[in-house]
């Protein structure tokens, strides 16, 4: 259609036109156009900026770039939000450089302390984010360490991964947990080798964790005020939740309506029991959508809980998966019938030949066209399962931030140079035309979509080494996995993802084109504005 068509349809002028900068649709075709105009949240036409400034009416507002780059607005395309706000409000901050203060286990024991001195004897003093890999002991803190903070206090530290913690001995006195006290379902209460006693570190269990108090609904209210801003500075307009209880989903519907919360979320349920019928869940047009349901069926590779194939690098062990492969088949089973799209986690190659495996018996026993069912995290994806992905139309989310925060320690520590090398084979699904997600994993690392693009672009590690140069992928190319693919792999490609005619707009405004900095820049652009709905939700001071 012509733009003299096109402007004969618009009874109604636009609200905002954007000019003066490079306007990268991500549309199918990847083209760069220069203006946009918007009209009741929605995108109207995008073209050339002679043609589009023709469209503007008394009331429009024009809106010069100065030379700066619009993209769509960005997924958080797997993560636990609130939980950044969580951890920032109401947590202790236990991670290491780059992303928090901890060098060693006396730093850990003396934020707990500080904390215990303002907290009355027998409520919970709670931390997270430890990383025993980081540490200088390099080890994870013991039931003793956490004792010389408080004996007075529970306290439970949860490691990075999020998938082991440490209690005190008050707190595993609370849980009845002692040397005889057997290995919990899915999980490893760690016992010293020599006493039999706990040594305080639990694998992949809540046996602690169930009896921390939960956040109260104004705790809720201040992480969701918290993460929304916080995800905003980071262009993120879209938010997935990868496990959500009903009371969070209740919570953000109540934001939402109140006016309280910005961005707009996908949201997983939190699986095992039964499916409820998909319209029972909390939702609210454009703005809060559940859809799916997420399974964990193995832990970390940095907690050795990750279940691989073969053994980790120095050890005879290969971790372990959370439940049967017939367990999990008989779950997927369940929620493919009832509709869902199922996400599982799943870390270790030995875990995803499971999660492939059930998709694989949910489909030959319920066939249903495009499931888009998701591999979450797909670190140790293999190749052959690349091809298993891609004929049962599965789409991973790959944690891509682990080559920057853990790759020099996946190649040393956990998985050795040629496995480590592979981690979030990005390069390799492309290759084979499957449309992928990456993301952060939010609050384990800091949400930053842009700085994921960096990742997938780059592959470099804290230590500044390239980890497995042949999966890096192109700027654009990750680009789509934080934008255009990620809506697609929600679902939400008809409405979302690229600036076209009729999608919402939902932008993000950045310094610089990443499209033509140096690859290496990509991390440093800053973002200049985030845009949900045509209206500015962030502007950067």
């Amino acid at each position: 259609m012509s733009m003299s068509c096109l402007a004969l349809l618009l009874v109604i002028a636009p609200d905002t036109v954007y000019v003066g900068g490079a306007i990268v649709t991500m549309d199918p075709s990847g083209r760069t156009v220069e203006a946009v105009a918007v009209r009741g949240g929605l995108v109207e036409a995008v073209g050339r900026q002679v043609e589009i400034r023709k469209l503007a009416g008394p009331s429009t507002k024009v809106v010069d770039l100065n030379g700066r780059t619009m993209l769509p607005g960005f997924f958080a395309a797997h993560d636990h939000f609130p939980g950044a706000g969580h951890v920032a409000l109401h947590q202790i901050d236990l991670n290491s450089p780059p992303m928090g203060p901890m060098i060693r286990i006396a730093d850990i024991v003396a934020a707990l302390k500080k904390r215990a001195a303002t907290t009355p004897p027998g409520q919970w003093v709670v931390g997270r984010g430890y990383d025993d890999t980081l540490l200088a002991e390099r080890r994870h803190p013991t039931r003793q360490d956490l004792d010389g903070a408080s004996t007075e206090h529970p306290i439970a530290i949860i490691h990075t991964s999020g998938h082991l913690n440490v209690a005190n001995s008050r707190a595993l006195a609370l849980a009845k947990v002692d040397r005889q006290t057997p290995d919990p379902p899915g999980g490893v209460i760690r016992k010293d080798a020599k006493t039999g006693e706990p040594t305080g570190v639990i694998e992949e269990s809540s046996i602690v964790r169930r009896l921390i108090p939960g956040f109260t609904k104004g705790e809720v209210r201040e992480a969701i005020r918290w993460s929304d801003a916080a995800y905003l500075a980071r262009g993120v307009t879209t938010t997935v939740i990868a496990g959500a209880s009903r009371e969070t989903l209740a919570a953000i519907k109540d934001a939402q309506l109140a006016g309280a919360m910005h961005l707009r979320v996908d949201a997983m349920v939190s699986g095992n029991a039964a499916p409820p019928p998909l319209g029972s869940l909390p939702q609210v047009p454009d703005r809060l959508r559940v859809a799916a349901v997420k399974f964990w069926q193995d832990g970390s590779l940095q907690g050795y809980t990750g279940h691989l194939s073969h053994p980790y690098q120095g050890r005879a062990d290969s971790g372990y998966s959370i439940r049967s492969g017939q367990a999990l088949t008989e779950l997927v089973v369940a929620w493919h019938r009832a509709g869902y799209q199922v996400a599982v986690h799943g870390n270790g190659d030995a875990a995803i030949d499971e999660v492939l495996h059930a998709f694989r018996v949910a489909q030959g026993e319920s066939p249903r066209r495009d499931t888009r069912h998701r591999v979450e995290h797909a670190q140790t994806t293999r190749e052959d399962q690349l091809d298993e992905m891609k004929r049962l139309g599965v789409s991973p989310s790959f944690f891509v931030g682990h080559v920057f925060y853990w790759g020099d320690r996946h190649r040393d520590i956990f998985l050795g140079p040629a496995r480590a090398a592979r981690i979030s084979p990005l390069a390799s699904a492309r290759k084979r035309g499957l449309r992928f997600s990456i993301h952060d994993d939010t609050p384990v690392t800091p949400v930053n979509p842009l700085r994921l693009v960096w990742d997938a672009v780059n592959r470099t590690t804290r230590d500044g080494k390239v980890l497995g140069p042949d999966q890096r992928i192109s700027p654009l190319q990750a680009l789509r996995a934080v934008t255009s693919d990620a809506a697609w792999q929600a679902f939400e490609e008809t409405h979302k993802g690229s600036i076209e005619p009729g999608k919402l707009a939902d932008f993000v405004v950045l310094e610089r084109n990443p499209l033509t900095v140096p690859p290496r820049a990509i991390r440093d652009i800053a973002i200049i504005e985030t845009i949900i709905g045509g209206v500015s939700a962030y502007r950067l001071r």
